[in-house]
């Protein structure tokens, strides 16, 4: 029996040309678990703000009795961070938005001005819009009827001080009375006082319920 014998430089060559195939497939298998890896996990999460929390914002709109309207859009911005348990959960310049509730002027003889909105959604940097509810925020003009009295009663003494020159004290009684009903015509036919909150006017406004929202990663 012949016993074959196969040179050592064909063996190590066979060798050699296997070796890159393997390490090729090895390549492959490793390919898709790298491209795996490395895939960024999102680091946005979600944080309740509870019921009560207070948010300081600055206006960007006016607001006015006798310039707005019902269903009017109105914006801000916050002036202060809103945080939770120590997270920043709305930065400084956060937006807010919402609406005119209510705005009545003033009337003739009775009735003050008023003006109201609240908000309904805040704007997270990177994250979107979210539905919120605040308490209303509204304005009362200041009454009027001290600076009405004095009107009247400044009337009635000219008329008096008129009708005592001219008649005697039964003319100043009634310059008195003429005068007293010019004042009051004067106060019945001017309008009382607007209220008005002009653009940068900060104004405090409280949850009425909870929201969540998502908060990237800082």
């Amino acid at each position: 029996m012949k016993i074959m014998t196969i040179p050592l430089g064909l063996v190590l060559g066979l060798m050699g040309s296997s070796t890159p195939g393997a390490l090729e497939a090895l390549e492959v298998s490793k390919g898709p678990a790298t491209a795996a890896t490395a895939r960024p996990a999102s680091l946005a999460r979600e944080i309740t703000l509870p019921s009560g929390t207070v948010m300081s914002v600055r206006l960007q709109s006016s607001v006015g009795s006798d310039t707005s309207r019902v269903e009017q859009p109105v914006r801000g911005t916050l002036r202060r961070a809103v945080f939770s348990h120590g997270v920043e959960v709305l930065p400084v310049g956060t937006a807010v938005l919402g609406h005119v509730t209510s705005a009545k002027e003033s009337g003739r003889v009775k009735g003050r001005a008023s003006v109201a909105f609240r908000f309904t959604e805040v704007e997270v940097p990177g994250e979107g819009r979210f539905a919120i509810r605040t308490a209303t925020v509204s304005r009362l003009a200041p009454a009027t009827k001290g600076e009405d009295a004095a009107k009247i009663g400044g009337a009635a003494a000219g008329g008096a001080i008129i009708g005592g020159i001219l008649g005697g004290g039964s003319g100043a009684a009634k310059g008195a009375a003429v005068g007293g009903t010019a004042g009051t015509g004067v106060v019945l036919a001017t309008k009382g006082k607007e209220v008005h909150l002009p653009a940068g006017t900060p104004v405090s406004v409280r949850l009425t319920s909870p929201v969540t929202v998502r908060v990237a990663a800082r």
